[in-house]
């Protein structure tokens, strides 16, 4: 059995309050990461300390608020050592083409892709410093494929992989490798608030392997590849949906 050892390592983790990012969060502490993680509102510092411990730094960030990112972004910059950033914060607003809204586009595109790729220019130069880096964006498999009404979010998860891409080359010689994975359906506790039954079992209907994935499922990959243990894949965008984009 291969055991992930995080201890030494600082992680940065966007989006760790709920769902797939808390259980991201979760999976790296218990691999002995010392964690810096966000969420958008201040009150939920005292959850999340609960959560992870008193030595986790918690700094809340609205990704949609310009003045809200920057303060992030010079509280993270004054970071000396950042060994992990795990980009999974993110919002969707699904909707028909000709009622997007150009306030819809901005706020999915600025929390979506823009806030990825100021992350990113603000850890680089603490991996850099050091000669090593892992860089996980959390795309999703409208990334892949799409459907109606995603327009907005598919575009943004397509940049995504875009960035991942182009960063994941021009970052190799730092030895900071780059990747994305591409969660399916999840079953998320706001999964589980907000589709019905019926919901649920026609989504389970259409995957192969009949069933949605746990969040630990997609933690296992992106720990994996934010892992001392991968050294050879970068620039890559992991679909992880049981099936789903292939039928």
């Amino acid at each position: 059995m291969i055991t992930l050892d995080f201890r030494d390592n600082i992680a940065l983790v966007t989006g760790a309050s709920h769902g797939i990012g808390k259980q991201i969060a979760m999976d790296l502490l218990n691999g002995g990461a010392r964690l810096i993680v966000t969420a958008v509102h201040p009150w939920e510092e005292s959850a999340i300390i609960d959560r992870f411990g008193k030595e986790t730094c918690f700094i809340p960030v609205d990704f949609s608020s310009l003045e809200s990112t920057r303060e992030f972004l010079e509280k993270i910059g004054e970071f000396e050592k950042i060994d992990i950033c795990i980009n999974n914060a993110g919002i969707s607003r699904p909707g028909p083409l000709e009622e997007t809204t150009m306030e819809d586009w901005n706020v999915i595109h600025d929390v979506n892709l823009k806030a990825p790729f100021l992350v990113m220019q603000a850890v680089v130069g603490a991996m850099k410093r050091h000669h090593y880096g892992r860089i996980v964006n959390i795309a999703s498999i409208w990334a892949h494929i799409t459907m109606t009404e995603r327009m907005t979010y598919t575009s943004t998860k397509f940049g995504l992989r875009g960035l991942t891409i182009s960063a994941a080359t021009e970052l190799a010689e730092d030895n900071i490798l780059v990747n994305a994975v591409s969660p399916g359906f999840t079953l998320t506790d706001m999964v589980k608030k907000n589709f019905s039954t019926a919901k649920r079992k026609a989504l389970e209907k259409a995957i192969p392997l009949g069933r949605l994935a746990e969040p630990v499922e997609i933690s296992r990959l992106v720990s994996f590849l934010a892992s001392s243990i991968n050294t050879y894949i970068t620039g890559q965008s992991i679909v992880i949906d049981g099936g789903y984009s292939i039928v």
